[in-house]
């Protein structure tokens, strides 16, 4: 599970793989990211690590949990907008005044490979896996995984999973063109790009047999069930997938599926809430 990988995401994959790509000189001048909070932390420890300084925008309303691991790798955090496109926005213009590199959270070749061995790991464990479920916010991880699996075991199913009021995706394959979302919402914040990237959905269209869409009610389900039966904890963003699993969404039975829980940065005043409001 990737809320147990360093830094609680699988967003430290595609962010150790980018920087280590860098040129030296190009690092020592520092690196900049847009985040909700799990990209920025995963930024802000790959740099850390190579000596780097870093940079994260993150939004107003951002988990003080995710905030505070940002800080605690040396990572300059600034609060910006509440959408990732404002978040955006600044990072590139803070990467072009102080000479940064930008790490894009998703649609960046370097960060889907990153994100991919993911998929190289799941076929090392269950070759014959039938189903992968992954949590889908701009695409990376699912661009990674899909391609990672699809190229190995091409019968192999690869579905997305969004939040109801976040399913950019999911409308822009749909649609066969990006289709930008005006307010998307979900207690999964992770979740919640306005639109895919260029390079994901290229990805997604290729790879991808489908998007699965779960309620908030369903995601919140999930976490509860996998705090109390497998002792795990995981944030909403995270475990969309088992939502996807145990409200029946998923095409097929019998069938080998391994559900990706992309990462456990919650915090606890939130996971108590999640808690206190679950339906029995």
């Amino acid at each position: 599970p990737e809320n147990l990988q360093k830094t609680g995401s699988f967003k430290i994959r595609g962010a150790t793989n980018h920087i280590l790509q860098l040129d030296p000189a190009t690092g020592r001048r520092g690196v900049v990211a847009a985040s909700s909070g799990n990209h920025g932390q995963a930024v802000a420890h790959a740099a850390a690590r190579s000596g780097y300084p870093a940079v994260v925008v993150v939004p107003e309303n951002a988990a003080a949990v995710k905030v505070a691991a940002a800080r605690g790798y040396g990572a300059e955090v600034i609060h910006h907008g509440t959408t990732s496109a404002e978040r955006t926005a600044l990072a590139q213009e803070l990467a072009r005044e102080r000479g940064l590199a930008f790490v894009h959270a998703f649609d960046d070749p370097w960060v889907i490979a990153g994100q991919g061995t993911v998929g190289l790991e799941i076929l090392e464990d269950l070759p014959e896996v039938d189903v992968v479920l992954v949590p889908v916010g701009g695409g990376g991880l699912i661009a990674g995984i899909a391609t990672a699996v699809k190229e190995t075991r091409p019968g192999a199913l690869v579905f997305g999973v969004e939040p109801v009021g976040g399913n950019s995706m999911q409308r822009s394959l749909e649609a066969g063109a990006i289709t930008p979302l005006d307010h998307p919402r979900s207690i999964a914040n992770g979740l919640l790009p306005t639109q895919p990237g260029e390079l994901t959905f290229a990805l997604a269209r290729k790879y991808v047999d489908g998007i699965l869409a779960v309620t908030d009610e369903e995601i919140r389900s999930a976490v509860v069930v996998l705090l109390e039966r497998a002792r795990l904890v995981v944030e909403p963003s995270g475990a969309a997938t088992v939502a996807a699993l145990l409200s029946g969404k998923v095409p097929g039975r019998g069938r080998r599926v391994v559900a990706v829980l992309s990462g456990g940065n919650v915090d606890l005043a939130v996971l108590a809430d999640l808690i206190g409001n679950c339906p029995s």
